[in-house]
C-alpha cells in the first residue's frame, strides 16, 4: 500500500547543538537590532560567501555547534576550508569572537568551555574588549557608566505640632543582635543598648576573622565566675583576649581571567589587545586563504620546486647501474 504524501519533501535535519555551556552565544546589547527580512539582509556589506555564512549563523539558536565541520554540513554551497576562511573574515569584520570561559563544575571545581560570541551588528575591537571584560557598552564602543545618583537624605518625621522628631536608630547588624541576645543565653551577661553599641566593633572583628555567632556566644559564656559585676567590661575583656587569629593569606597567584579571547583561525589564546581582529598576528599577516601565497612568494616557491626536481633527477641518474655496450636490459 502506497504511503500518503509520498512526494512530500523530507524535513531538513535540525542543526546539531553543542555540549551544554558551549557553542553560539548571541550578543545581547541595547544597540543590537532585530533580524531583518530576507530582502534586506544586515550582511549586505560582506562578500557573498561571508554573507551566506553570516545569515546561516544568525538564524542558529544559542548553544548551536559552531565548528567548521558542522557549519559546512549545514551549508549547501561551501566546504570546511571555505567555512574556516569565512569565519576568519567574519572575525575581521567584527561579527564574532571565539573565547574560553572558566565555568564551575558540580564537584566545586572549574573547567574551560569554548564559546563563539556572535553579533548581528559589526563591532570594532574596542567594543569587543569592553564586552568580553563584562562591561556594558554603547553603540560607539564606550562603556556605559552607572549613573551617579545620590540618595536624598530622609527628612525626620514631624509630629502633630509640625516639629521634626529625632529618628530612632535601627540596629540590624549581626554583631549587635548577637550581643543583644547574649543575656537570654546567660543572664549574668545581660547588656544594655549602650553596651551593645560600644561592643559592636569588637564583635565585628570576630566575624571578619571567620567566627560564627555560635562560636562567639560559646567563647563569652563558658567558664563564667559566680557573679559578674560589670557585664560590659567582662565581655569586652573576653572579646579582646579570645580574639581569633587572622586567617592565613594565600600566596598571591596570577589571577586567571574568567574569559580569554582566542584566535578564530588557529585557536591560540591571548588578550584582546594581542588579537585586535579576533586573529593572532601570524594569522593576520598571512593571506586570507591558508596555504596560498602570492606575489614574489609564488616566484620563490616555483624556483625552489625547480631546484628540488633537478636535484632528485640528478640523484636518480647517479644511482642507475652502468649499461654495457651491446646489451639490453631485461
Amino acid at each position: 500500500m502506497a504511503c500518503e504524501n509520498s512526494n512530500a519533501a523530507l524535513p531538513a535535519p535540525a542543526h546539531p547543538m553543542a555540549n551544554p555551556g558551549y557553542g553560539k552565544r548571541s550578543v545581547s546589547a541595547p544597540a543590537e537590532g532585530p533580524r531583518r527580512p530576507a530582502d534586506s539582509s544586515p550582511f549586505g556589506h560582506l562578500p557573498p560567501r561571508e554573507s551566506h555564512l553570516a545569515t546561516l549563523i544568525d538564524r542558529l539558536p544559542d548553544g548551536a555547534a559552531m565548528d567548521a565541520k558542522t557549519l559546512a554540513k549545514a551549508s549547501p554551497l561551501y566546504g570546511q576550508q571555505a567555512v574556516r576562511t569565512a569565519l576568519n573574515e567574519l572575525s575581521r569584520a567584527g561579527h564574532l569572537r571565539r573565547v574560553r570561559c572558566l565555568a564551575a563544575t558540580g564537584d566545586n571545581g572549574t573547567r574551560w568551555i569554548f564559546r563563539t560570541h556572535w553579533s548581528r551588528t559589526a563591532r570594532d575591537s574596542e567594543w569587543w574588549a569592553c564586552f568580553l571584560a563584562g562591561d556594558a557598552v554603547s553603540e560607539g564602543g564606550a562603556p556605559i557608566g552607572v549613573r551617579d545618583v545620590q540618595p536624598k537624605p530622609e527628612q525626620p518625621a514631624a509630629d502633630a505640632s509640625g516639629e521634626p522628631q529625632p529618628q530612632r536608630r535601627s540596629h540590624t547588624s549581626t554583631a549587635y543582635r548577637v550581643l543583644a541576645q547574649l543575656g537570654r543565653t546567660e543572664p549574668r551577661l545581660t547588656l544594655s543598648a549602650a553596651d551593645c553599641a560600644t561592643l559592636e566593633p569588637l564583635v565585628s572583628e570576630w566575624f571578619a576573622r571567620g567566627a560564627t555567632g555560635a562560636q562567639l556566644t560559646s567563647a563569652l559564656t563558658s567558664g563564667l565566675p559566680e557573679s559578674v559585676h560589670s557585664p560590659c567590661g567582662f565581655v569586652a575583656r573576653r572579646l579582646r583576649d579570645k580574639l581569633p587569629p587572622e586567617p592565613e593569606q594565600e600566596a598571591p597567584a596570577g589571577r586567571v581571567p574568567r574569559v580569554i579571547l582566542e584566535c578564530t583561525a588557529c585557536g591560540v589564546p591571548g588578550r584582546s589587545e594581542a588579537l585586535p581582529q579576533g586573529l593572532c598576528r601570524a594569522c593576520t599577516e598571512g593571506s586570507t586563504l591558508p596555504g596560498v601565497v602570492d606575489g614574489a612568494d609564488t616566484i620563490d616557491v616555483h624556483r625552489h620546486a625547480a631546484i628540488l626536481r633537478a636535484t632528485l633527477t640528478t640523484r636518480h641518474d647517479t644511482l642507475q647501474p652502468p649499461r654495457l655496450a651491446g646489451t639490453r636490459l631485461p
